[in-house]
């Protein structure tokens, strides 16, 4: 059993009989005093796909649900699917793009430390290693000097996803990318 105050992004949970993934979580503690903190989570349906909204109290509990996690490695993209590799047997699994969502930002090919969410053989989802590494392929120079000051640039990463970095980092550098947060976290 889960707590609503311990779920986090990609936590599985079952809601009437139904296995859904935590998408976003978001805290709001009340200003007034004695009010208890209530958390705004966006859930996806493994099954359908459809997303359901709910505000619940810390002390709302949640049943597990019967769900393999299997290490997979990213492969390649085929048309409008992504397919991994089981890292035990060499099956392979496949997912939409709609189904990856914003995840898709920081797969590439041969990445590892992925986890697959399987219900009967069948997966529903993926969970990222907490950071990737990923090549600056696009930003602007850098500057002389630019170390002691905080300033940031946006640099446009291989996968296409768009990164504040550091205005002394330059195109072809490799930096470690947050997957919960989708921000910089240092060079590699």
């Amino acid at each position: 059993m889960a707590k609503a105050s311990d779920l986090k992004r990609g936590m599985v949970v079952e809601i009437n009989g139904v296995p859904h993934v935590v998408k976003q979580f978001d805290a709001k503690s009340p200003s007034s005093r004695g009010a208890s903190t209530l958390y705004k989570v966006r859930f996806t349906n493994l099954k359908t796909g459809q997303k359901l909204d709910e505000s619940l109290k810390g002390d709302d509990f949640f049943k597990d649900t019967d769900l393999v996690r299997a290490k997979v490695q990213f492969s390649y993209i085929d048309g409008d699917s992504y397919v991994f590799m089981n890292m035990e047997d060499y099956s392979q699994y496949s997912l939409s793009r709609e189904a990856l969502d914003d995840q898709i930002n920081y797969l590439t090919e041969g990445l590892e430390g992925i986890v697959a969410l399987l219900v009967d053989d069948e997966v529903f989802g993926i969970e990222l290693p907490s950071s990737v590494v990923l090549e600056i392929i696009e930003t602007a120079p850098s500057i002389k000097g630019a170390t002691a000051s905080g300033r940031t640039k946006t640099a446009r990463l291989v996968t296409g996803f768009e990164v504040q970095v550091p205005e002394y980092l330059e195109t072809n550098e490799l930096i470690k990318v947050n997957t919960e947060s989708g921000k910089f976290m240092s060079r590699v």
